[in-house]
């Protein structure tokens, strides 16, 4: 199968899959999404829901959170894992939003990155989820499929975005960032991945290596 064709496969199964997916973190702000995002680093979606659910009725906007302070943060966020430095994060993102744009999360990529804090993948989620803006931001488990499916070669985060940029069309990048990722979580993780029960087996070339070992 070219490469053209195995691109449309994946596109049109995950697409099948995972119709009109939905972020899931949950928010009620951009800049809820935006903490949100810096708290599920190395935690999952359903543990910062958790605590977001607690933090965000207590301290619902920029100003209230800044208000809390670093270490009274701490305790609403400790159960998310790195909370010490998430903290000081959010804290430090906090105090420049207010200061550079007045509350107001940016729209643009190239702002969003020089807020403290904040990195690519963090900025991509947010431009994409919030904004609607294309964007395909790549974290452990769109780097893993991609590696397994063969569409990458490449070894960080931005290579293996731009390589899925250039292989996908740009009005999908936003769901496929999604759709990627549940598909990982509910059909491929990173350990004990069910190659037999994939809809994308067709065209991965690990998962038929995975199989053929299982058969000797």
């Amino acid at each position: 199968m070219k490469k053209k064709d195995k691109v449309m496969f994946i596109d049109a199964q995950l697409n099948r899959l995972y119709p009109e997916p939905e972020p899931p973190l949950h928010f009620d702000s951009v800049y809820q999404l935006l903490v949100a995002v810096i708290l599920s680093a190395q935690c999952t979606d359903e543990r910062v829901n958790i605590v977001t659910k607690d933090l965000f009725a207590d301290a619902s906007g920029p100003h209230e959170i800044l208000a809390l302070g670093e270490e009274k943060l701490k305790g609403y966020i400790r159960t998310c894992g790195l909370f010490n430095s998430k903290a000081k994060n959010i804290i430090k993102m906090t105090a420049d939003l207010l200061e550079h744009h007045d509350g107001e999360v940016p729209r643009e990529f190239d702002e969003l990155v020089k807020l403290a804090g904040v990195g690519n993948k963090t900025a991509g989620v947010v431009v994409a989820q919030a904004f609607g803006t294309p964007a395909f931001p790549v974290d452990t488990h769109i780097e893993r499929l991609a590696h397994r499916l063969g569409l990458t070669k490449a070894k960080t985060a931005d290579k293996i975005s731009a390589d899925l940029k250039k292989l996908f069309p740009i009005e999908r990048w936003a769901d496929l960032h999604l759709q990627i990722i549940f598909h990982g979580r509910q059909v491929c993780p990173a350990r004990k991945p069910r190659c037999g029960e994939c809809e994308l087996l067709e065209v991965c070339p690990e998962g038929k290596r995975s199989l053929k070992r299982l058969d000797k």
